[in-house]
């Protein structure tokens, strides 16, 4: 059974480094205004950060899915 949901599959590490790659640190902090993205941003400590915050990652999980569209 195909599965219509692009995120299937897609760890929030992978999401993270695709929207960074698209947007860049500066712009994914203007778009969800969160500390570890405009403060000596990085991949692991955002992860470490995403993981702990359910509100913050779903609201990367919206941006991740906006963008794949």
């Amino acid at each position: 059974m195909y599965n219509q949901d692009p995120q299937h599959g897609i760890t929030l590490e992978k999401m993270l480094t695709d929207l960074v790659d698209h947007f860049g640190w500066e712009e994914l902090a203007r778009r969800i205004p969160i500390k570890c993205f405009s403060n000596e941003p990085s991949i692991k400590s955002s992860l470490t950060f995403l993981r702990r915050t359910p509100w913050a990652r779903a609201q990367v999980e919206q941006l991740d899915a906006r963008m794949r569209r």
